[in-house]
């Protein structure tokens, strides 16, 4: 067995961990009070913030609908939330009967209106399912956002707003990522129910 240096091994993981967050928020930072104010908007034209994605994307859009459904920091009214990811049976018809590529597209189209932001999250920003999902979005008229990390991959090409984590390793970009989605539910709270 390899002997490791545990010390180092930390020291490193956390200068990476920290360079991410804080070049990602030099990067994206006028981004994210651009979709908090979007987010607002929908929220009072009684729209709402659908979310999505594969794997671990997949649990952070389940983790920031809750955050809205339930509370970030504030004691509040409940924020209407939709994590596309939740429901198995609906995975596995679309899946089944059609193809997985389409297993966020059909529900977007059963679910977002033109007052809705759409939230699509991936790592690479190739994902096929999450790509057609913003470009039917945007068909609908719906605000749509890209999550990802790296050169961003395609997802300018459907998204309005793009808001890219600044590196290109996949455990970082994740920890940006719920790192975005912090921020955009306090940002939001604090934009409808208090003063910053």
């Amino acid at each position: 067995m390899n002997s490791i240096n545990y010390n180092v091994f930390f020291e490193n993981a956390l200068k990476d961990a920290t360079t991410a967050y804080r070049e990602s928020l030099e990067s994206c930072g006028q981004k994210l009070i651009e979709l908090s104010q979007w987010t607002c908007r929908a929220f009072e034209n009684n729209g709402k913030i659908i979310l999505f994605g594969n794997g671990g994307s997949a649990a952070d859009a389940q983790h920031i609908a809750a955050e809205f459904v339930n509370r970030f920091r504030l004691e509040r009214k409940p924020l209407p939330a939709i994590a596309l990811t939740t429901d198995t049976s609906i995975l596995t018809a679309i899946s089944n009967d059609y193809d997985f590529s389409q297993v966020f597209s059909k529900q977007v189209q059963a679910l977002a209106g033109p007052d809705d932001v759409v939230l699509g999250i991936s790592t690479s920003g190739n994902s096929p399912n999450v790509l057609k999902a913003l470009s039917v979005a945007g068909e609908i008229g719906a605000k749509t956002v890209g999550i990802t990390g790296g050169n961003g991959g395609k997802m300018d090409q459907c998204s309005d707003l793009v808001i890219c984590a600044a590196s290109s390793d996949t455990p970082r970009i994740q920890e940006v990522h719920i790192f975005f989605g912090h921020l955009l539910c306090d940002l939001v709270e604090r934009q409808i129910f208090s003063s910053v």
